[in-house]
């Protein structure tokens, strides 16, 4: 069994941005049904209903904790079901939320060498006692299989995989930091426990014959719905960034999403990470209409899918 909750859908800065004017987060700050908030994205996996794993902790992690019942503790005065949080990148968006878990609990960090190499530049994660949450390196290409601390199988394996994407942007330097590269800075994550299998790929840059080749045949893809077009953020006035100069695919461009899955054989495909101005996120927009129509799903907080 794969049981997954969305903790959170939404792009960094959530919906609605904190300092956004625009008509969707106005709508989704009135409380506008048809424009529901949404959290920055992150996801939560059992095999067992017991044991979680946390896919990002996103700077809203302690909100997401607090309306995920799965996730609230259940023996003794400390606890929780939280067994390890895997970190699929560096960027403020997949890190910041560590803090929150600073509690002396143990768990464990999974990350790449490069994204453990990030924490260890920075002091301020050391207020994770290393004594109490230990740091695992995942390799790209290379499965784990998931236990509790004390070594028991908890029933899901784990692949890291590398996919198109950017250097972190406090990290960005030299003389091209628009570079789309493909060395472990961005990975995805697919989750198996040996039946089904998922795909969790809330960042990516473009589509590659070797990242096509792995999503074919997968039961579930979460994939990266950041911008509905590549020059949306510079249309609606919001910033001078491409999509692909922040390191996402749009959605709906010729070289886009939908376009790129259309042939693809996949169970179910769920698009996360979706920014403020990307209009899917509004219920009663054509855009929904039409990604819907194409087979996609329009991720919540809150959002279950059992496997």
């Amino acid at each position: 069994m794969i049981d997954l909750v969305v903790l959170g859908a939404a792009a960094g800065g959530g919906f609605p941005q904190w300092n956004s004017n625009a008509g969707g987060c106005r709508r989704a700050r009135s409380g506008d049904p048809l424009a529901p908030a949404r959290t920055q994205a992150s996801i939560a996996v059992s095999g067992d209903g017991e044991h979680w794993f946390v896919v990002n902790a996103s700077p809203d992690l302690r909100q997401q904790i607090g309306q995920t019942p799965v996730l609230h503790p259940r023996t003794g005065l400390r606890s929780t079901p939280i067994a390890g949080v895997i970190l699929t990148g560096a960027e403020v968006d997949t890190i910041t939320g560590l803090l929150t878990l600073r509690e002396r609990q143990l768990f464990d960090i999974f990350g790449t060498r490069q994204v453990l190499d990030q924490l260890d530049a920075n002091p301020i994660f050391e207020a994770l006692n290393r004594e109490v949450v230990g740091r695992r390196e995942i390799a790209p290409d290379h499965s784990l299989l998931l236990t509790t601390r004390d070594g028991k199988p908890v029933g899901l394996e784990i692949t890291p995989f590398t996919v198109p994407g950017k250097v972190p942007l406090y990290t960005e330097k030299g003389e091209n930091p628009a570079a789309i590269v493909e060395n472990g800075e961005t990975v995805g994550l697919e989750i198996t426990d040996g039946r089904a299998r998922v795909l969790f790929i809330p960042g990516c840059a473009a589509m590659t014959e070797r990242l096509r080749a792995r999503i074919v045949g997968a039961d579930l893809v979460l994939f990266d719905g950041t911008l509905w077009r590549d020059d949306e953020m510079i249309l609606a006035g919001l910033g001078e960034k491409t999509g692909k100069r922040m390191g996402h695919m749009s959605v709906s461009d010729a070289d886009g999403t939908v376009a790129a899955f259309r042939d693809l054989d996949v169970g179910r495909r769920v698009l996360i990470h979706i920014n403020n101005s990307n209009p899917i996120l509004l219920a009663d927009s054509p855009e929904r209409a039409e990604v819907e129509a194409a087979g996609w799903d329009v991720s919540f907080d809150g959002m279950r899918i059992t496997l």
